[in-house]
Order: structure tokens, then C-alpha cells, then sequence
């Protein structure tokens, strides 16, 4: 897993019984309400309640993509953030 200031990483496996649908909207869902019982205060700062948005994107492993390339992704992304090309406008 690797957390960014507006998305998630997160590399998961879980039987093919579960929709990736269902899978994203339970991890959003136990997230938030963990979340929001340690940290109340979170709550007020949201715009219209919601912790996460509607949205995501799922990426399967197969032929080309394997496992060890998208765990390469993840490591490489967490890398960049901690090392931007750019600096932060004041």
C-alpha cells in the first residue's frame, strides 16, 4: 500500500467470488468509518459528508502485468512523492 495526498495504492488479492466493485466499496467504506470514529473532526472538514470519492481504478494481473510490475509501479510512485521533480508553489 502507498498513500498519497488525493489517492491510494493499494495491491490486493482476493478470491474471484467477490466483484472488484464490491471489494473497493467495502475497503472505502471500513476506511472511512475507521477514520472518522479516531479522527471526528474529519467529518466537518468534508465536503457533503463523503470521505472518498465515487470513483477508482482496478488494474487485474495477467500476461504482461505481472504481480512484481505493479508492485515496481507502486514503489516508483511512493519514491516520486517523496521526491518531486517539482517544488511547491508558495
Amino acid at each position: 500500500m502507498e498513500v498519497a495526498e488525493d489517492h491510494v495504492h493499494i495491491f490486493i488479492s482476493f478470491p474471484p467470488k467477490y466483484s472488484i466493485a464490491k471489494v473497493v466499496g467495502t475497503l472505502k467504506a471500513v476506511s472511512a468509518r475507521e477514520i472518522r470514529k479516531e479522527f471526528p473532526r474529519v467529518k466537518k472538514q468534508l465536503w457533503g459528508g463523503e470521505f472518498w470519492e465515487d470513483g477508482y481504478f482496478a488494474r487485474t494481473v495477467g500476461d504482461k502485468v505481472t504481480a512484481e510490475v505493479i508492485k515496481k509501479y507502486i514503489r516508483f510512485h511512493k519514491e516520486r512523492v517523496k521526491h518531486p521533480e517539482q517544488l511547491p508553489l508558495l
